[in-house]
């Protein structure tokens, strides 16, 4: 191993895993990429579940320099590996296949499915390992699947990596929380239809989200912090005149949110919250459905905004783009989300173990 930075007390660092995603997209490239900052590596240790061989091939092709030691994942030397830096667990049973030219193939596959839904299950495995074993994990920062691929391997049940953590995990509440400089965003509703929306919106679905939301945003620092939410209609259902939604469901959320000490306002008009947010009216915006709160964030934010699954008992983030199949094996790829992800995983991770140590302290 070469070129990781010295740490005075590395014991002391968070341990993060990072599931390397789909080994057919961009996932083994931007994470060799991100992992590739030092200045990153000095503030934790780093376990990435994937395959050695294109992330060897991702570093010739961006003349980086191979950081990390590499040990087969199921090594009964394993344990001991994992130190300070980075650590590869390398799941080299997978085979690549080639495409013309050299390069590794890309595109949907069983073996892409396959191999990225372990990667993934094996990390949440070591999440739930007491704290004092030295595989046991903090925080999961995961580089994209697809979907496609997943279904492919017989695990479409799962519409992502959100539905996965949350069964894994047991999960009572969960939902899906979108972090970047600009904004933040929460959404109430993830991967669901549109013309289902209506059907399972209940005033718990709305205040669940928001409340873990208020949650996630005091673990990064914000005291108090204001969320406004959004209207499920157009002009939030222009006090009945578009749809009932905002009065017979919002409103009360709203109020129970209020009688819980969450400063949450609204509902508003989804076309003008958004600019009311990025003006510094609220820190946290609640989108009532998936593309309502996606289109401004990728849209604000593409290349530094981040996933992250709330309700858990670890800390998960992940970059907020997809497989990237078509640039998959081109050097082409941006890491700056993935890094965004990592740097995240490791605030949230120190921001639960400070609340942690507070909690223990006022008992």
């Amino acid at each position: 191993m070469s070129g990781d930075p010295a740490n005075s007390n590395p014991e002391s660092l968070p341990t993060i895993a990072v599931s390397m995603g789909d080994p057919m997209g961009i996932g083994p490239e931007i994470v060799v990429k991100a992992l590739a900052d030092p200045n990153l590596r000095r503030q934790a240790r780093f376990v990435v579940y994937g395959m050695a061989e294109p992330m060897h091939y991702a570093a010739d092709l961006a003349e980086i320099v191979p950081f990390w030691r590499r040990v087969q994942h199921d090594s009964p030397v394993a344990d001991t590996a994992v130190g300070s830096g980075v650590t590869v667990l390398d799941y080299d049973e997978y085979t690549m296949p080639g495409a013309p030219g050299g390069r590794t193939a890309s595109g949907p596959s069983r073996l892409g499915g396959h191999s990225s839904f372990r990667f993934v299950e094996d990390a949440l495995i070591d999440s739930t390992r007491p704290a004092t074993d030295p595989m046991r994990v903090e925080g999961i920062v995961t580089a994209p699947i697809s979907k496609q691929s997943w279904a492919m391997a017989g695990r479409g049940k799962y519409p992502g990596h959100t539905e996965l953590l949350a069964t894994r995990l047991r999960a009572r509440r969960f939902a899906m929380m979108f972090v970047s400089p600009k904004l933040n965003v929460v959404l109430v509703s993830t991967h669901v239809p549109l013309m289902e929306l209506r059907n399972i919106l209940t005033i718990g679905r709305i205040f669940d989200p928001i409340d873990l939301g208020a949650d996630a945003m005091k673990e990064l620092g914000f005291e108090h912090p204001r969320i406004g939410v959004c209207g499920l209609n157009p002009h939030a259902g222009e006090g009945g005149l578009f749809g009932d939604e905002e009065t017979r469901l919002i409103e009360p959320a709203i109020r129970a949110l209020n009688e819980a000490g969450i400063d949450a306002r609204g509902p508003y008009a989804a076309d003008t919250i958004f600019n009311r947010a990025m003006d510094g009216e609220f820190d946290l915006v609640a989108a009532m459905y998936h593309d309502q709160g996606l289109i401004p964030v990728k849209l604000l934010a593409w290349k530094d905004a981040v996933n992250v699954t709330l309700g858990l008992p670890i800390v998960r983030t992940s970059p907020d783009h997809g497989t990237a199949f078509d640039i998959a094996g081109k050097n082409v790829a941006d890491d700056s989300s993935m890094r965004a992800a990592l740097d995240l995983a490791i605030r949230m991770t120190l921001g639960r173990r400070a609340q942690a140590d507070a909690t223990t302290i006022t008992r």
